[in-house]
């Protein structure tokens, strides 16, 4: 006997027309973009430090870990509060559903978790369209000659499900108390007290032996949760840290390469160089003549 079967259209609650730019700033502390509008959304996260925001007159300092809203037509503003060096994300683009009117003047704290959609619409934008390097005059994104299967499609995937889960984390309240972790922060557990050891002492020089010591850990045991959770190992992971802190100070200071070298805890400035150039294509020299000039 044949079966009858029903096909259930799927319903599109918030569909991204078109992507306008993608930017990723590391702005230097100086950093001022002017007031502009325009005809579709711009969505705004400080990513490192704080940034100086404006819409439609109003004054906004929008802490590291939130994300603001831009909707079309409004004036608005950017720069950097002159003390700190900031990495900005902003993606603009069109949608056309009434569900986007919820982001409206809307001002927001990322949830952690969401944050991944944020790196992987900047990497996918990076392997699809040719962009510039750290440009906030971009208008228009060239794409790569030979772009990655699906590469369009997955930014708009992305940003269609962090807008959504912004949505759904604002407007669902929990109906009891947690007292026990739920598996998800269960996991990286280990791999969270390892970062955070890191960090504390980025300006150090430390072994993954006295990170063993000092959480209390077996050593092949905390090398397989840190790699399965990061992607990396512990000491690729340190000195990534130590690059970004290195950014930072070169766009912030005046601070010589031989004294950032010192401060971080390298052999040498020679040293130092050759790993800041392996991350970021550039030496320092070169890095801060660069963000000078944005």
């Amino acid at each position: 006997m044949e079966k009858t079967y029903y096909k259930h259209k799927l319903e599109n609650f918030l569909v991204i027309n078109k992507i306008v730019v993608v930017h990723y700033l590391e702005a230097d502390k100086h950093f001022s973009f002017p007031e502009e509008t325009h005809n579709f959304w711009e969505l705004v996260y400080a990513d490192k430090e704080s940034i100086l925001c404006s819409a439609d007159g109003q004054e906004i300092v929008l802490e590291e870990g939130e994300i603001l809203f831009h909707k079309p037509n409004e004036r608005h503003s950017l720069c950097a509060n002159g003390k700190t060096a900031p990495n900005i994300f902003i993606v603009s683009f069109e949608c056309k559903n009434e569900a986007m009117r919820f982001f409206e003047n809307k001002r927001l704290r990322l949830n952690k978790r969401l944050l991944r959609f944020v790196y992987r619409i900047i990497e996918e934008s990076k392997k699809t369209f040719d962009l510039p390097y750290s440009d906030p005059t971009l208008k228009k994104m060239k794409l790569r000659k030979k772009p990655p299967v699906g590469g369009q499609q997955l930014i708009k995937n992305y940003l269609e499900i962090l807008l959504i889960d912004l949505m759904r984390d604002e407007t669902e309240k929990e109906d009891s108390e947690i007292v026990f972790l739920q598996k998800n922060e269960r996991d990286g557990y280990v791999s969270k007290r390892v970062v955070n050891y890191l960090r504390e002492h980025v300006r150090e020089n430390v072994s993954v032996a006295d990170i063993c010591q000092a959480l209390n850990y077996n050593k092949s045991y905390l090398f397989q949760q840190f790699t399965a959770d990061l992607g990396l190992p512990i000491m690729m992971y340190f000195m990534k840290l130590k690059i970004e802190l290195a950014k930072k100070l070169l766009r912030e200071s005046e601070l010589p390469v031989a004294q950032i070298a010192e401060e971080l805890s390298f052999d040498s400035a020679g040293y130092f160089s050759k790993c800041f150039k392996k991350h970021t294509q550039k030496t320092p020299l070169q890095y801060r003549k660069f963000y000078r000039h944005i």
